[in-house]
């Protein structure tokens, strides 16, 4: 009987001690652990944007400031391109995409926009300058683009828009030429 009581008053005393924290931490862990899960969930149900559909609306400010709205680039052609100053893949098809935006710039039918993936503002203006890159390009702030266009192969990735909005091609990976560039934007010109 005395033991008894022992055992009840140790469970009271432990009772009135407070809460355990190592409970709460392994419960507030498992909480997050869940909530991670989920969202990696959610993300994965969004629809991958394929040849043939609609390209995601998107806002890119560019590294001066300039906004372009997707929206407004109806009836031209848009190359976007996401690239990244650490990438060496991506340094392979600079020239050949800045070679193209020349070469199609002046028709005023083509917009190649870049998109600086994951970088630092300071690398990525390293990156143009190295390049002499002049279309416009700005950082995928928070990566919404890319994530609008559900991408997650890494870069270099390149999305080829047609003039009604439809995706038309993507290329993962650099681009090996000019002529590979230009042999997937001219069918698309008038």
């Amino acid at each position: 009987m005395v033991e008894d009581q022992n055992v009840t008053e140790q469970n009271l005393t432990e009772e009135k001690s407070g809460p355990k924290w190592g409970r709460i931490f392994a419960w507030g862990g498992l909480l997050a652990l869940m909530l991670l899960v989920g969202l990696g969930l959610v993300r994965a149900q969004r629809p991958i944007v394929e040849v043939g559909s609609p390209a995601p609306e998107f806002v890119l400010t560019t590294f001066d400031d300039q906004q372009i709205d997707s929206k407004d680039l109806l009836g031209k052609v848009v190359v976007l391109n996401f690239w990244a100053s650490w990438c060496k893949p991506c340094e392979q098809e600079a020239a050949d995409l800045e070679s193209a935006w020349q070469y199609y710039q002046p028709n005023g039918d083509v917009v190649f926009l870049g998109l600086a993936w994951t970088d630092t503002p300071t690398e990525s203006a390293k990156y143009l300058d190295k390049f002499n890159i002049s279309y416009p390009n700005g950082p995928d702030l928070g990566t919404r683009i890319s994530q609008a266009f559900n991408r997650n192969m890494g870069v270099p990735e390149t999305y080829i828009i047609d003039q009604d909005g439809t995706l038309h091609f993507v290329k993962i990976g650099p681009f090996i030429s000019l002529q590979e560039i230009t042999g997937i934007i001219d069918p698309l010109l008038p």
